[in-house]
């Protein structure tokens, strides 16, 4: 088939599609090589809010893939933008990485731990009661809840962890405020990605391993779809969606020969 191979814009997931930690998947290298080669215009959306995009490119490059910083387009970055589009200058405080932390910073979002616009959480490996206790409080007075994105759980080497939305859970349930998401499925990260990549939406195509973000948002921003078997959506969990992909495959390294 080569309707794949024909697009000439790519959009794809990293966690369970390029790596699993600091492990790169089989076939990678070989899907990037061919990027290259072939000349398409290609970006890396992740819906972790945790590193920078020059922290992404170092991360690849150390398993060895030499793909440039303009590349990698982060929850982190997407949600930066939306805050400072709604609120020019406006300030809150951060529960996550420095991904999303110097994402903040260089729109002049300033951190404010005492009378915030927002309370922004993201992924964080710190997380705990006394951050938690304070975001309530937080929203209670006043601020805005926004999530960096809405996934529940993400791959690792030694299995699945808790993500963003798990994070935030107690902070809605405990103030009955809903949260705000912004990375994938939302449509405003999509349509950044493909301004980025200078494509129509008939001509990109969606690539990632979750049917509940990766898929959807590719579906609802006009894309085609393909989901790999190589992190959290297997072959029988995508029955449980009323939506399918255009295509499912093992790995992106089969993609070359579609």
């Amino acid at each position: 088939m080569d309707i794949l191979k024909n697009k000439q814009g790519f959009i794809c997931d990293m966690d369970g599609v390029i790596y699993h930690g600091n492990q790169l998947l089989p076939g990678v290298r070989k899907f990037v090589e061919w990027l290259a080669e072939e000349n398409k215009n290609f970006l890396f959306l992740t819906n972790s809010s945790q590193y920078t995009p020059k922290e992404l490119q170092q991360k690849l490059a150390r398993m060895g893939l030499d793909v440039d910083e303009t590349h990698f387009y982060t929850s982190a970055l997407a949600t930066a933008y939306f805050l400072d589009s709604q609120s020019p200058g406006c300030s809150a405080y951060v529960v996550g990485e420095h991904g999303i932390t110097n994402a903040l910073y260089d729109k002049g979002i300033t951190y404010n731990d005492v009378n915030p616009d927002y309370v922004v959480i993201g992924e964080s490996s710190a997380y705990n009661l006394e951050q938690i206790t304070r975001a309530i409080r937080l929203v209670n007075a006043g601020a805005k809840l926004i999530g960096t994105n809405s996934d529940l759980t993400a791959p690792a080497e030694a299995g699945i962890v808790p993500a963003c939305r798990a994070l935030i859970a107690p902070i809605e349930l405990a103030t009955d405020r809903q949260a705000y998401f912004v990375g994938k499925p939302n449509p405003l990260m999509m349509r950044a990605g493909l301004r980025m990549l200078g494509v129509h939406s008939e001509n990109a195509v969606m690539i990632g391993d979750r049917m509940d973000t990766d898929i959807i948002a590719g579906i609802e921003s006009g894309l085609d779809t393909v989901l790999v078997l190589s992190g959290v959506s297997t072959r029988e969990t995508c029955e449980e969606y009323p939506y399918r992909p255009d295509f499912i495959l093992k790995g992106v390294g089969e993609i070359p020969g579609k």
